[in-house]
């Protein structure tokens, strides 16, 4: 049950940072086609994890319990691989195939390169 409301908070506390951060990328590209604030809230949570599981691996930084509310609670609430997977599909719908192609290879390479990074950032022995 503990930790149950661990993911419930961080998801909570996940979700609402999603929310504020992709409709603040909105409001300065509504008249875009690329989904930017998806785009952007994958990229940074691909970043926050690769620097969590750098943290977790280096000398078992993180308790189970904060490893819990961390990466399925917090992280699983802010990243939006399913409104990736939502916005990719009405793309393709408006037969925007450049579009679509473009946002899931951007998305798919520039979030590998930014766990890769957030992970790298972290000391390892």
């Amino acid at each position: 049950m503990k930790s149950a409301l661990l993911v419930a908070l961080g998801g909570a506390i996940g979700s609402v940072a999603r929310y504020k951060l992709s409709g603040l990328v909105l409001h300065h590209t509504e008249g875009w086609k690329f989904p930017l604030g998806t785009f952007l809230v994958n990229l940074v949570g691909c970043l926050v994890i690769g620097v969590l599981a750098g943290l977790a691996v280096k000398d078992d930084f993180f308790t189970t319990e904060t490893r819990v509310f961390l990466f399925t609670g917090l992280c699983g609430g802010f990243t939006t691989f399913s409104a990736f997977g939502l916005e990719t599909f009405y793309l393709l719908r408006r037969d925007e195939l450049a579009v679509a192609g473009c946002y899931v290879m951007l998305s798919l390479a520039c979030g590998l390169l930014a766990l890769w990074g957030g992970f790298s950032a972290v000391p390892h022995q």
